[in-house]
Order: C-alpha cells, then structure tokens, then sequence
C-alpha cells in the first residue's frame, strides 16, 4: 500500500489520555465506523510487549475497514505488527534511516515544520507530510504555530500528499480551505469527544469540504 492523497482526508491519531469509558480499540473502531481515512497509533506509555499487542490488534482492525495503519515514531513496532506506514518527527529517527529500515512498501510520514525540511524528508523518501501546529494545541504545548504563509509554501514546494495537523477541530477545520492542504490529522476532536463516531461524520464532511471549496 503507497500513500494515497485520499488517505490523508480525515486522520486520526490517538491518545490514551482519552481513555476511559472505553478502550483505545473501542474508540478506534467508533472513528472508523465514522469515516476516518487513517490512523495513527502513538504511545509513549506502554512497554513493548504492550504496544505491540495493541498495535496488532488495531492493525487488524484497520485492515477490516480498508483503512492505512501507522504508528508512531517505533519502526520496530511498526514492522513486526505488519503496519501500513510509520511517523517519524524532526526529533524521532531520521527520515533517511526509517525509509532503510521498513523498505520501501511501506509508508513513510514525515511531520516537518519548514519548506527545507519538507523538500529534505522527500529527498530522504517520506510519502506524505505532516504540517503543524497549524493552530495552538493542548496535545503538544513545545510546537510553535505555523504560519499560514509557511503552510501554503510547503504545500506548493512538495509533490507528496499533506496533512495539517494540531489544534484542529470542527469549528476551525474551515479556515484551511485553499491552503493545499490534503486534509486533517485531529487529536481530541476526535478521541475527546463524547459521540466518537457522529464526531467522525461530522468532521469527514467538514475535511472534504475544506479540501474540495
């Protein structure tokens, strides 16, 4: 599976501090009976044992629903549950050296923050790019907000699908119509909410109306 723009529509990535009343797996599946078009599992908690469990388990999942599964940062984790893809940030392992690591079926995501680490991570073999914060987010308070001349430049500079991601929910998700953007990577408004899956319908309408104005 390589990286289709479409995959990039409504992207979910999960958080475990959002866990309660149901499981991570529950939630997952809620967001994919909902329309997501992907999603990423990041854990920064559990051991490996754990996390490779669980990432087998949604990968399965995922796989039932025609869905690209990624997860984050671990390309261990990544290989030997069979997923997808894996992310990898500016502080993760080099986009150069993932890419060597999972060969080249599998789909490589590179979140970048400039138009030079954009154009470096498609030199070094990412599939798609990550843009963010695109606004102020709770999820990760050490990340700037991008500016809005930034995002357009690097949607311009790279020829590989983009995701807009961090601080994004449906009151907003609007305001990235005609950045070039391919679609939304949420965190929260996705996991946060108290109806997972009606939140999911609403928000893949809101994407595919940000992308298509």
């Amino acid at each position: 599976m390589k990286c289709d723009k479409r995959y990039m529509l409504l992207y979910a990535v999960t958080d475990r501090a959002w866990v309660g009343k149901q499981t991570l797996y529950q939630q997952v599946e809620a967001a994919l009976k909902g329309g997501v078009t992907c999603v990423q599992l990041l854990e920064k908690e559990l051991d490996e044992a754990a996390f490779l469990q669980e990432a087998r388990d949604i990968c399965a999942l995922c796989r039932q629903y025609g869905v690209p599964f990624i997860v984050n940062d671990n390309v261990d984790i990544a290989t030997a549950c069979g997923a997808d893809g894996v992310h990898v940030g500016q502080e993760d392992m080099g986009a150069e050296e993932a890419r060597r690591r999972v060969g080249e079926n599998m789909i490589l995501g590179v979140s970048v923050h400039t138009v030079e680490e954009a154009r470096q991570a498609v030199r070094d073999g990412a599939d798609y790019l990550g843009l963010g914060a695109v606004f102020p987010t709770g999820t990760k308070t050490d990340v700037d907000v991008m500016p809005g001349e930034t995002l357009q430049a690097i949607c311009t500079a790279a020829d590989v699908p983009i995701v807009a991601i961090g601080g994004l929910n449906r009151d907003n998700i609007l305001q990235l119509s005609g950045s070039g953007v391919d679609g939304a990577a949420l965190v929260s408004a996705i996991f946060g909410a108290e109806d997972i899956e009606g939140a999911c319908r609403e928000l893949l309408a809101l994407a595919e109306k940000m992308v298509n104005p």
